[in-house]
């Protein structure tokens, strides 16, 4: 499994910069892992306690090795070599070396899995996570069911439910398993005690992010359209399911790797008819099983070809690896350049450090945007954020809070220049906020634009004031001052 874990590796440090970019989700990540222990933990009493595991273990990983994006992105990396390799021995007990050598290079080869293995979020471990809880129910369904074995297995499922709590769904899917090998009675026993304590132990977090459940508004509902990528994995994995021949009662790659991929997809489209909540890096973790189970169907080939062309058959897997490599070269090429995602916060610092001069002001639309002021904080040094009214470390926040429309309008009349930092047009949204509206209707109204830049999903517009700012009776700039 060393040529598994060395080719995801090889993979996953291949432009691992991404042309140093950081788009707004990885952003999220950089600024709040360089907080303090004690505001990240005042921050998840107000947003994104979902990912407050991560969040502390990245501030460990900052602290250690400093911020940068290899630091960002190394986690995922190696996670997700972990999760390969996970596939690769799953594989090969179940069903022989050429279906788990075909499961873990397939694993590293999906799309999904070359996107999230270069991103500095979550998802990447749970997915590591996902593969070890696997590997551990395969190893007590062979028969080495020891209590050290079953706590393990528990505290993977746990962990992976404090990273993401939709993980939790890998447990129906590890059910299926169980009815289709026809599990024990000792197995059945040991598996409920042991998954009901690991959800037991992510039910706070679940709770509590109920009131967080904002964050998630933007997720749209479930059309047909969006059913189209689940439908094509499943029609994959239910090929390759139907090549390993399984047969009920029998512990095979096909009742492990069905489930796993079929149960998570099928289970979060359910739970998006009651709340919008389909958004396929939740389940990354369920192309372990699609990989599996092409693993499975390689292995069915290559031995069923082996009677007869004992030579040939060995190439099989080679040749259907190299080919998948070179179809899928646009593809990585694409996914490793800054335009995969949809902005970067690090070009935009760069065009504002070009444009900006001393003593002009900087404005934020959406608020969310100030992102890239958290994340490169020199580039925007001798600006003034004049809609600020309370730093996001403050105020446990990803954006800060800002002041009221009046004084935000006093605020921008005050000056003669200012640089508004937005989304480029191909993919901003109608402005909805009060404050936003404001923002917008005192530059129309009073300013000028420019200079008006786009680069790399964001946009960078100068504005100059057509008349005189207006002054207080001490002679400083009216609503200049954050208060």
């Amino acid at each position: 499994m060393t040529g598994v874990s060395v080719t995801l590796h090889t993979l996953g440090l291949w432009g691992l910069s991404r042309q140093h970019s950081v788009w707004r989700d990885e952003a999220a990540t950089w600024q709040v892992a360089q907080r303090s222990t004690a505001e990240i933990w005042h921050m998840l009493g107000q947003v994104d306690v979902v990912h407050g595991l991560y969040y502390l273990l990245m501030h460990g990983f900052f602290e250690i090795f400093g911020p940068s994006t290899m630091t960002l992105r190394l986690p995922s990396v190696l996670a997700m070599a972990v999760a390969a390799v996970c596939a690769a021995v799953i594989g090969q007990r179940l069903a022989g070396a050429w279906t788990g050598l075909g499961a873990g290079l397939a694993f590293g080869l999906l799309p999904a899995v070359q996107f999230y293995l270069q991103e500095g979020r979550p998802y990447a471990l749970v997915a590591a996570g996902a593969g070890i809880s696997t590997l551990l129910l395969v190893t007590m369904l062979e028969g080495c069911s020891q209590a050290l074995c079953w706590a393990a297995y528990g505290g993977t499922v746990l962990v992976c439910g404090l990273l993401n709590w939709l993980s939790l769904l890998i447990l129906p899917a590890h059910l299926v398993t169980l009815v289709w090998t026809r599990a024990g009675r000792g197995i059945w026993k040991h598996w409920a005690t042991t998954s009901t304590t690991a959800t037991a132990g992510v039910l706070p977090l679940i709770l509590f992010s109920r009131s967080q459940s904002g964050q998630v508004s933007w997720i749209p509902p479930l059309t047909w359209h969006m059913m189209i990528g689940p439908a094509v994995l499943l029609a994959i994995g239910g090929l390759g399911a139907l090549l390993d021949r399984p047969r009920a009662g029998r512990l095979s790659a096909a009742a492990v790797g069905l489930p796993l991929l079929a149960v998570p997809q099928i289970a979060l489209i359910g739970l998006s008819l009651v709340q919008p909540l389909y958004v396929d890096r939740y389940i990354l973790f369920s192309m372990l099983g699609l990989a599996l189970l092409i693993g499975a169907g390689l292995g069915r080939a290559i031995r069923s070809a082996a009677p007869r062309f004992p030579t040939a058959s060995t190439w099989i897997l080679p040749v259907v690896v190299a080919v998948a490599m070179v179809a899928l070269v646009p593809q990585s090429l694409a996914k490793r350049s800054p335009d995969s995602r949809v902005d970067d916060v690090l070009a935009v610092a760069d065009e504002v450090r070009r444009l900006k001069q001393s003593g002009a002001a900087v404005l934020f639309i959406p608020a969310a945007r100030r992102d890239t002021e958290l994340v490169s904080p020199d580039a925007f040094s001798g600006l003034r954020d004049i809609a600020l009214m309370e730093s996001a470390k403050k105020s446990g926040t990803l954006k800060g809070v800002e002041a009221s429309p009046a004084r935000i309008r006093a605020a921008i009349l005050a000056h003669r220049r200012i640089l508004l930092v937005t989304d480029a047009t191909k993919v901003a949204k109608p402005v909805s906020a009060e404050r936003d509206k404001v923002k917008t209707s005192v530059l129309k109204e009073y300013f000028t634009v420019v200079t008006d830049e786009q680069v790399r999903g964001r946009r960078v517009t100068v504005y100059e004031r057509r008349g005189p700012a207006q002054r207080s009776t001490d002679g400083t700039p009216v609503g200049s001052r954050n208060g």
